[in-house]
């Protein structure tokens, strides 16, 4: 018995004189681990990687490759938008619609103009307008003798980022922004309408197509076929340009599942007041003048004010599904709020003097928008690995951290845009991050806890992709070794 035990502490002994693994020992093996995988991995051919992890608990960088190298961030440029955003406008920050009118009410009429004055508000649904018209009712309006008009001049009259696509005109991503806008769902797609399309009744005829919010604003030419069940389900949809004309094309199988699509509308003012004109309809209020686009009157008075949901609450939609509308929009307020401005240039302005208080060299940048649709778009992987270190320290983090996309999580506002991706067990649920995508670029930017219990931050920058889905699964892979360490 005495011998086992002198053999322990032999042991023992000779444990403590074994050289442990050191913090810097193991940096040199994850930086092994992925410059063997950035120089080996084929589809990187040509392209550019820029890789920039560092700790969470003290920012030092731990590994870095071209990090500093002006790259494409693609979606990954709302985190420089949503910062700035909370850090300008506060998380409690709600945006309002008014309704004012010119002139007074006598017996049931009111006797002047009626203003839907728009103030930012992307979230505004049609049953928003309905309790709005509601509350007319309430005031004793059933009649309005004048003209109804939309006010969208909170903001600029630039509709389109300086650089978006042509071809992205009609898509919901690409959706025109003005201050007066509505959403068909409370996704906030600002600026569009979802068609659902589903099979209809039997073999050869057309599918039934439904549009939410259900209006007139716009015409639906509907060109589909029903088609036996083993057939293949092919459609496409086309708006005509400066127009709200949509055509639907294409077979869809019996029985099979409805497909959505949502599309831009175009002029999202003149949307928003169809759609406020068509619940005062409803509540019986009348309009006898007409419906036009125009300036409020300062003598106008506000007869009820609506307020948005806050911005904390918004940050969920716009970071998890990357709602681009939601950034311009949030770049247009921070312009209109503190340069008294509601344009990209002035917005823009806003970004480059904020984002310095998070150790940002907006210098070494190039911001053309807020949702980093555009290709001009210049962003080096360490300043926002370096951001999502510095904004730990703020008051609102845990509404930033909140707001992105979790690994694996199935729910669409948990998992946002990585619902589908990193659900091994070493992933899943470990790796909250923020995902872009525009032609030829993939990129990553979070936060991933290792095996170890460590939190690190990263940033993966792919840009000149022969194909940006196989940029998707080395993003992946890269995480997954961070994951491992």
């Amino acid at each position: 018995m005495l011998k086992r035990i002198n053999l322990i502490i032999l042991i023992i002994f000779i444990a403590t004189l074994l050289p442990q693994t050191h913090p810097a020992l193991a940096e040199d093996i994850l930086t092994q681990q992925l410059n063997q995988f950035l120089n080996e991995e084929p589809h990187l051919q040509g392209a550019i990687a820029g890789v920039s992890v560092r700790s969470a608990a003290t920012g030092e960088v731990i590994y870095d490759h071209l990090g500093d190298v002006r790259l494409r961030p693609a979606s990954n440029l709302k985190l420089l938008t949503a910062a700035a955003a909370l850090s300008v406008l506060g998380e409690d920050y709600t945006f309002k619609t008014e309704i004012l009118a010119d002139g007074e009410v006598k017996k049931k009429t009111l006797q002047g103009n009626l203003y839907l004055k728009g103030k930012g508000d992307p979230t505004l649904l049609k049953e928003d307008f309905d309790k709005m018209a509601a509350e007319m009712k309430k005031q004793g309006i059933k009649k309005v003798a004048g003209n109804l008009f939309g006010d969208d001049t909170w903001y600029d009259d630039v509709r389109y980022s300086v650089d978006l696509p042509w071809s992205d005109e009609q898509t919901y991503y690409g959706a025109q922004i003005s201050a007066l806008t509505a959403s068909p769902t409370r996704e906030y797609d600002s600026g569009s309408i979802l068609l659902e399309v589903k099979p209809g009744n039997s073999e050869g005829s057309k599918a039934e197509v439904t549009v939410t919010p259900k209006t007139d604003f716009v015409k639906i030419i509907n060109q589909t076929e029903t088609v036996p069940k083993d057939g293949k389900k092919e459609l496409t949809f086309e708006r005509e340009h400066a127009k709200n004309t949509i055509t639907i094309t294409g077979t869809v199988p019996v029985k099979s599942k409805p497909e959505k699509e949502w599309m831009g509308v175009w002029e999202p003012t003149k949307f928003a007041l169809a759609l406020f004109k068509q619940s005062l309809l409803e509540q019986g209020i009348q309009v006898s003048g007409k419906t036009k686009t125009g300036i409020t009157p300062e003598t106008a008075r506000i007869l009820h004010t609506h307020s948005s949901i806050k911005l904390s609450e918004l940050l969920v939609p716009f970071m998890k599904l990357s709602n681009n509308g939601h950034a311009e929009t949030l770049v247009k307020e921070m312009g209109k709020v503190l340069k008294g401005e509601g344009s990209w240039e002035k917005g823009l302005e806003v970004m480059e003097t904020e984002l310095p208080k998070f150790g940002i060299n907006t210098k070494t940048m190039v911001l053309r928008d807020g949702s980093g649709i555009s290709h001009i778009n210049l962003v080096p992987a360490s300043q926002l690995s370096q951001l999502l270190y510095t904004v730990q320290q703020q008051k609102w983090y845990p509404a930033f951290l909140h707001s992105l996309p979790i690994a694996g999580a199935s729910e669409k506002l948990e998992g946002g845009t990585l619902r589908s991706r990193m659900k091994g067990p070493e992933v899943k649920g470990k790796v909250i991050a923020k995902t872009g995508t525009i032609s030829t670029v993939s990129t990553i930017s979070g936060y991933v806890t290792t095996k170890s219990g460590q939190t690190l931050i990263f940033s993966i920058m792919l840009n000149n992709l022969l194909d940006d889905a196989k940029g998707k699964k080395i993003e992946d892979k890269l995480v997954s070794i961070l994951a491992n360490q």
